[in-house]
Order: C-alpha cells, then structure tokens, then sequence
C-alpha cells in the first residue's frame, strides 16, 4: 500500500479484520510460571504467533507489532501511551499502549486492542468519531488530552486518555513486563474479534456477541469442552493452542493497574 491515508485505512482495516486481541498466549506463560519475555513482546514474536496459531496479544504486544508492520510499510507511524480509564483508581498510572500515524495535518489511531476497522483522527477542536455502532470510536478534548470511549462488552463503555505519543520500544517492553504481577489479563481468558459488522470474542467466563445495531449476547459456557469448541470453530484458534489455555480463577484485588 501506498503510505498515505488511503493506505493506512487499507492495512488498518486488514489487521483489524485478522489479527485478534487476546490474552490466550499470555495465560499461558504467566500460568506456566514461564520466567521468559512475555509473549509477543517482540514484534516478530507476535506476528509468528499469528501466523503459527491465529493467537494476537494485549496492548503492549499487539500495538508494538503494529507500529512496526506500519513502519516498515512506509508510515509515519509513533507509539502512545494511555490510561484505560476502567476503574475508578485515583491517579490510576498508564495502562495502555496503542499508535498513533501522522498523515494530511492530522494525527490518526490505529489501536490493535480495539481494533475499529476505520482509523480514528485525533482533533484539538471538535470530537471526532469512527461512526459504528458495534465497534465505534469517539474522541474529544478534556483537560488538555484527548478522551477516546470506545465499547469494550461486558460492562459499560469507558474511555482510554492519550497520554503521550513517540514511546520507544524500550519503554513499550518495560511496560509490558510490568503487567506480569497483575494485570486483569493475567487470570481469564479475554478475546476480540471482527466479523463482518459483528464483534465476538470471550469475556467473564461467557462467549460475546455484538450485533451490527449495537446490542450485546452474551452466553455461559456448558463445560471447557464447550469453551475449546467456540474458541477452535468460532474464532479460528490453533486447537493445539487452545487446548493449552487454563481455565480461568479468581481474578485478586490489583496492587497496581496495569494491562
């Protein structure tokens, strides 16, 4: 693609269409005990991932992935940092690391967590949104930074505030291995997907559906049989690695927040 907007909503649209967000590699190594890098940390790491077992990763992963894909396409793409605003923590630190891509006087979001399909234009002066209602996005400006609320399913649409952008990778991997004592991804199993105008995936124990007008299925599990089946024909995971995932546990009290 050219690296130019019309090229970005291409490989954006791509990506988003493709590559999950998920959690089911990282349950593995962080159940296992595993005192290596947190998978996916390596952007090569992750996209054989990807090409291996259809396995995507959490923010630090899949966004470090995508910059560098977008980087090595031609786009001037940067890494940011932001705060999930999920709980109500006073002074909750940065959780979040997403991408930004200057192109046409505009900063753009290109999140591979919440995958929007559409990229999402970054305004000082008016709210700007990816107008859908499954996946949209909105932004605005509040107290200097921008607010961007998205849907995530499973509870009530929140906002992530950008922080900074031009993160290095150093500071992305740091970051990342810092959710390896806590991190709501750490104990049950969480994953996003497009399909055509829905969005499915797993949360809470329950597989989730949300339709193309915005309303949300959700669903109990029968059995990890039941779990497995959705996760190998429903979702297009590796059964191998599927079958490896743990069955989710109590999720403790965080003594930080971080994702």
């Amino acid at each position: 693609p050219t690296p130019d907007l019309a090229g970005l909503r291409e490989v954006y649209a791509a990506w988003c269409y493709s590559v999950p967000f998920d959690n089911l590699r990282k349950r593995i190594h962080i159940r296992a005990g595993d005192a290596g890098p947190l998978p996916g940390d390596e952007p090569a790491d992750f996209l054989e991932g990807w090409l291996d077992h259809g396995a995507g990763g959490t923010c630090w992963a899949g966004n470090g992935a995508l910059w560098a894909l977008l980087v090595a396409l031609g786009f001037p793409a940067v890494r940011g940092i932001g705060t999930m605003l999920a709980v109500p923590i006073p002074d909750l630190p940065p959780n979040h690391g997403t991408v930004g891509v200057d192109l046409d006087g505009a900063r753009w979001l290109v999140d591979a967590s919440m995958i929007s399909v559409e990229p999402l234009r970054l305004a000082d002066d008016d709210e700007t949104e990816v107008a859908h209602p499954a996946r949209g996005l909105s932004a605005r400006q509040r107290e200097g930074r921008h607010h961007v609320s998205w849907n995530p399913g499973f509870r009530e649409p929140f906002d992530c505030r950008i922080e900074s952008f031009g993160a290095s990778a150093d500071e992305f991997a740091r970051r990342h291995e810092e959710t390896r004592a806590w991190s709501p991804f750490n104990f049950g199993v969480m994953v996003r997907q497009n399909r055509g105008d829905e969005v499915i995936g797993i949360g809470m124990g329950q597989r989730l559906r949300i339709l193309p007008d915005g309303s949300q299925q959700h669903s109990e599990f029968e059995d990890d049989h039941d779990r497995l089946a959705w996760m190998v024909d429903e979702l297009g995971y590796d059964e191998a690695l599927a079958a490896r995932v743990p069955p989710d546990e109590p999720m403790p009290s965080p003594s930080g927040a971080t994702s």
